[in-house]
């Protein structure tokens, strides 16, 4: 059995081989290039599967794929179900098009599950019962391990923390001014900061990680990170106002959910000295004290590979496989 992961992003896909116990054996990258629209992308990624299965001509027989990809899509069914980041991806049957294709058995999971599933069989979250996943990316997503198994909602639904409105006003994510997203993401903080930054020029001030109107529609997450990390006091006050609202956030999730552990991943894992304390002191403020207590807030472990490891989670649960060390969970 040779088990396949393809892990499908706007912006980039990768199609990984595993072993069975998830140990990462080759990986092919690629350029989505979604303007080239799906069939182009379809046959990259059938030109991956190909290369893969011929580099194990043993093993190539009825392969196990494990898909991640962003919603929204049908897990149940296979099929994708057009995603805002893959134009022209409308119903499209991914599970049955491999199937078909290879044989074998096919895995369909959101991205923000499948990376739930991913730090829990080999990361930070591993043997624990109740787990919260944030993705804290281009967005906010979570997947939800709750009671030691995947829990998604009668539509693939759970976990759209991002929704969640956390303020009357502020800056809009997942369609929704103030929302959880809209101050926890990569696109929240850059809107915040492009926001403050013309304020700043309005008071005559100088910005120094965006001196001029050219770089405004380019600024992002990483370029006001690096500078509140250097001490710039305005990139400061962006990444502590982020900062509190995840942690009204959290406090929410902890109240309602009782977690053992909350992983974070993207930016949070790169950014958690600026991050950590303040939504720390937000949840001793609002959250329930023993479930606060009781609750770990860790960065994801598996870093840049967590997508690769995902595809392979997603496979894994699909088989019925042991799950974050909780045999029978």
């Amino acid at each position: 059995m040779q088990m396949i992961g393809i892990d499908i992003g706007g912006t980039k896909c990768a199609v990984v081989s595993a072993a069975l116990d998830g140990s990462i054996k080759h990986k092919i990258r690629f350029a989505t290039e979604t303007d080239r629209g799906l069939d182009y992308t379809l046959g990259r990624i059938y030109e991956a599967v190909d290369e893969l299965l011929a580099a194990e001509p043993a093993h190539s027989g009825d392969p196990v794929f494990g898909i991640s990809c962003g919603g929204p899509l049908d897990s149940r069914q296979g099929i994708i179900l057009s995603p805002p980041n893959l134009p022209g991806w409308d119903y499209v049957p991914i599970v049955d098009l491999l199937t078909k294709r290879y044989g074998g058995q096919a895995f369909l999971m959101n991205d923000a599950n499948a990376c739930a599933l991913a730090e829990w069989h080999f990361g930070a979250a591993r043997g624990y019962r109740n787990v919260i996943f944030l993705t804290f990316g281009t967005g906010l997503g979570a997947g939800l391990i709750l009671d030691g198994r995947l829990f998604v909602g009668s539509s693939d639904l759970a976990g759209e923390v991002g929704h969640i409105r956390l303020a009357e006003t502020g800056p809009v994510g997942y369609g929704k001014a103030g929302s959880f997203e809209g101050f926890c993401s990569g696109g929240g903080i850059a809107r915040m900061a492009q926001e403050e930054v013309k304020e700043a020029w309005q008071r005559g001030e100088q910005v120094s990680f965006c001196p001029s109107p050219e770089c405004l529609d380019d600024l992002d997450a990483k370029a006001v990170s690096q500078a509140a990390a250097d001490g710039d006091i305005l990139a400061k006050r962006i990444m502590d106002r982020s900062a509190f609202y995840l942690g009204r956030g959290l406090s929410i999730l902890i109240d309602l959910l009782n977690p053992d552990i909350i992983v974070i991943g993207s930016i949070y894992a790169r950014c958690e000295q600026l991050l950590r304390p303040g939504a720390l002191q937000v949840i001793a403020e609002e959250a329930l004290p023993d479930a606060a207590q009781r609750c770990q807030v860790v960065p994801a472990a598996l870093g840049e590979s967590i997508g690769d490891y995902a595809t392979i989670a997603a496979a894994r649960y699909g088989l019925g496989l042991e799950l974050g060390g909780i045999k029978g969970g």
